[in-house]
């Protein structure tokens, strides 16, 4: 695995780097317009924020490392990280690079000629955890780890360490020259964070050293015990810390699922977590539950006597909830079954009525908890996009990538996640920035929008057309050979709610079969159970055999039937008896059947197959807004005579197992937009190269579309360091990105976050990230001088 290719895996996998949040103006401020969505943070002034208390924070899990340069790295990770260590640049609310005055006094390129030479001088405050100064010898030993030279360093991201040429302190110890071997424009990106050398100093060290512990930090923080039993990770006050110190006592970070988040909230385990839509669903109605709205017959007692805590509906049934789905006709069942006369079917019905009360009464309570819990809301530094596989079938022709990108309506989607949430539904209009950051423009014209008649145009341009003859069965498709369709680790079938496949415009006489020869419905059914059958014992999928090719199978034999020349009964009975049949005569051979002519219908085709594209979605909780856009984007495709084959796959095989190996036609799945473009974007979106044994390096362009130009575009923006036109470099990227179709940008992820009741300058930091130290719990209201005792 490239270098290159590791750093971009580290940021999709944990997202962008959780850095100290600071405000501040650069150069081309007004670049990038506004964030699409501000922080919602509760900001509140240092003096109004109680000094000491807890904070109880969830983390999908904890760290495996504490390296943030290593590549199982994580978001946990770089939490940590962000608390307790140096970052010499960090973001502002914009999402732009500015420089952190606790460590830095100023930072610039003072020399571009002969060579790049970055001068920092330091904070002369500080220093480490045991009291040494920050400074040149921790950047050299660093650089040394991180530039690529020494294969015995486990790194995952080398980038722009490789173009230092040398590192060296300067007039005082408080000053450090770097100079660089190639000019890099995304010089603030290095050093943060900066480690100790101890941990950077050997291969050992590196490697091993830092993975479950740091000895030595530099943050408000410091590293407390990690507990991996109670799955905690607590960061302490840091005595040491030179700059504003920390509200918080102690900050634990506390490993929760997100499914499992709304419980822990409830039971008191976390005050602030990252939660799902269903999450935020779960407090809205606890909220709109305690404010007496959305009730009928207030105060009913709901089953396990909830009425108090749970909105009820008909009937004094809560509103929502594990009772809310009984109908009054299952619960008059259930209390028959389990006081019926069969005492088995009683006993085990019992038991599931007390299960059931059980989880009503707790989720009740539950609701009743939170309630005095808010959701805080903006969104991420990360975008959703549509993926489509350029290696290989219909999508490897750009005219059709460029048909099906002009038949989305990205406003329409960006609506269906956003609009609900109250949260800004505008599309994304660029592949490498979002709105606020600097490198932001809206390049999507180089596609071009929403276009029926283009995009059938493109499809007309590449020889697909309505009504085309088909060579292959129903079901067939165009793109690449057919994967299977469960990978084995999701529950399928009837009732799992994931029949692993869905093919939209393979209904009745969508495929354009003949109606004289598909069958009526009554023929039809008596032949579906065999037809299926039948498909079983053959090895081939029921799931791909859908009714049509049944019908049209029983309708060719029945054809073949017909053409048979009749005989009379006595001799049909003579022959069957073997009583006055002639062998040298027997019956003449049946005339060859007709084959059966298919057509497309009003879905597309060319060289006998239907457009058919597999799109994979992954089947998890916390997926389902990702399903319902695809399911919305297979309508829109269908409108223009285009098949998609959903695949529903397990969250843990869905990157590595389809995406990243190219088994999939359309995907969706998210990209982390950075402050460094040119630096974090080339790999997503660079050319794939042939290797040695005929297979593509694609870096982490998971599309495998790409061109020389692009590459080209984002080496210049690379190495320019007038920041302005570095910025335009990349902005042609961006435009030759879209222009190539290979993924689209559709909508900025949303980011909800439940937060307990008093907690400030913390939430959802939308393009930011934040300021460890300034997070705590607001002061009390003082009373009012005079009150009357």
């Amino acid at each position: 695995m490239s270098q290159r290719r590791r750093r971009s895996l580290a940021l999709l996998t944990s997202g962008v780097l959780a850095l100290p949040l600071l405000t501040g103006c650069g150069a081309g401020d007004d670049e990038g317009g506004p964030a699409a969505a501000g922080q919602d943070i509760a900001t509140t002034k240092r003096d109004k924020v109680a000094d000491g208390g807890v904070l109880r924070w969830a983390v999908d899990a904890l760290p495996d490392t504490l390296n943030a340069f290593q590549a199982d790295a994580d978001a946990a990770t770089n939490r940590i990280a962000g608390a307790v260590l140096p970052h010499l640049f960090v973001l502002d609310a914009k999402g732009r690079p500015v420089a952190n005055p606790d460590y830095l006094e100023k930072a610039e390129v003072i020399e571009r000629e002969p060579k790049q030479v970055v001068l920092y001088k330091l904070n002369q405050q500080a220093v480490w955890s045991d009291g040494r100064e920050i400074g040149a010898p921790d950047f050299v030993a660093q650089w040394r780890a991180l530039n690529g030279k020494d294969s015995a360093y486990w790194t995952a991201r080398n980038a722009g360490y490789e173009r230092i040429e040398k590192i060296e302190k300067g007039k005082t110890d408080l000053e450090v020259r770097v100079t660089f071997g190639k000019p890099y424009a995304d010089w603030r990106s290095l050093f943060s964070p900066l480690y100790p050398k101890q941990v950077t100093g050997t291969p050992d060290a590196f490697n091993e050293g830092a993975r479950g512990a740091l000895k030595v930090t530099a943050g408000p923080f410091g590293l407390g015990a990690i507990d991996k039993k109670t799955g905690t990770a607590a960061l302490n006050r840091n005595p040491r810390w030179w700059g504003q110190p920390a509200k918080l006592d102690t900050l634990v970070l506390t490993a929760v699922p997100r499914a499992e988040r709304p419980a822990a909230l409830a039971a008191g385990k976390l005050d602030l977590a990252e939660i799902d839509r269903s999450g935020a669903d779960r407090i809205a109605l606890a909220r709109r539950d305690a404010a007496g709205k959305g009730t009928s017959g207030k105060g009913a007692p709901g089953p396990g006597g909830a009425g108090s805590a749970v909105a009820t509906g008909t009937g004094g049934a809560p509103a929502h909830g594990p009772g809310a789905a009984l109908t009054p006709a299952q619960a008059t069942l259930s209390w028959a079954t389990a006081y019926g006369t069969d005492e088995e079917k009683a006993e085990q019905e019992k038991e599931n009525r007390t299960k059931h009360t059980e989880s009503v009464k707790r989720y009740a309570d539950e609701q009743k908890a939170l309630r005095g819990f808010t959701v805080r809301k903006s969104l991420e530094p990360a975008y959703t996009q549509l993926a489509m596989n350029g290696a290989s079938g219909p999508l490897a022709d750009e005219r059709v990538r460029r048909a099906v990108a002009r038949a989305l309506d990205r406003q329409a989607l960006a609506d269906l996640v956003l609009k609900p949430l109250g949260l800004p539904a505008k599309p994304v209009g660029s592949h490498v920035a979002l709105a606020g950051q600097q490198a932001y423009a809206d390049n999507s014209g180089a596609l071009g929008g929403q276009d029926a008649k283009a995009a059938q145009a493109l499809l007309a341009d590449a020889g697909w057309r309505r009504g085309g003859r088909l060579s292959e069965p129903a079901g067939a498709k165009a793109g690449p050979e057919s994967a299977p369709q469960d990978d084995g680790k999701t529950p399928a079938g009837p009732g799992t709610g994931n029949d692993g496949l869905y093919i939209v415009g393979q209904d009745d006489g969508a495929n354009g079969e003949n109606p004289d020869t598909a069958g009526g419905e009554a023929a039809g059914a008596g032949a579906g159970t065999a037809a299926s059958s039948a498909g079983d014992e053959r090895g081939v999928s029921p799931v791909l055999a859908p009714a049509p090719f049944g019908a049209q199978q029983q309708a060719s034999l029945l054809a073949q039937a017909a053409r048979v020349r009749p005989v009379d009964d006595a001799k049909r009975s003579a022959a069957r008896d073997g009583d006055g049949a002639d062998p040298a005569q027997g019956s003449p051979a049946p005339a060859p059947a007709k084959p059966v002519i298919r057509t497309s219908g009003n879905m597309l085709a060319k060289d006998g197959k239907a457009l058919t594209l597999r799109f994979v979605l992954p089947a998890g909780p916390g997926s389902e807004s990702l399903r319902a856009v695809g399911e919305r984007i297979s309508r829109m495709l269908r409108k223009l005579g285009v098949n998609t084959e959903t695949t529903k796959v397990a969250d843990d095989s869905f990157f590595k197992d389809h995406i990243a190996s190219g088994q999939y036609d359309l995907a969706l799945y998210s990209w982390p937009a950075t402050a460094f473009p040119a630096t974090d974007a080339r790999p997503i979106f660079a050319k794939p190269e042939p290797a040695a044994d005929g297979s593509l390096l694609v870096e982490q362009n998971y599309t495998r579309v790409g061109t020389d130009h692009i590459d080209q575009l984002f080496d210049q923006a690379l190495g320019e360091l007038d920041e302005a036109q570095s910025r335009e470099l990349v902005r042609k990227a961006d435009a030759r990105i879209w222009a190539a179709a290979g993924s689209i940008p559709l909508f900025q992820r949303p980011e909800l976050v439940a937060v307990k009741p008093g907690l400030v300058n913390a939430g959802a930091f939308g393009l930011g990230a934040p300021r460890y130290q300034d997070i705590g719990w607001k002061k009390a209201p003082a009373a009012k001088d005079g009150k009357k005792k």
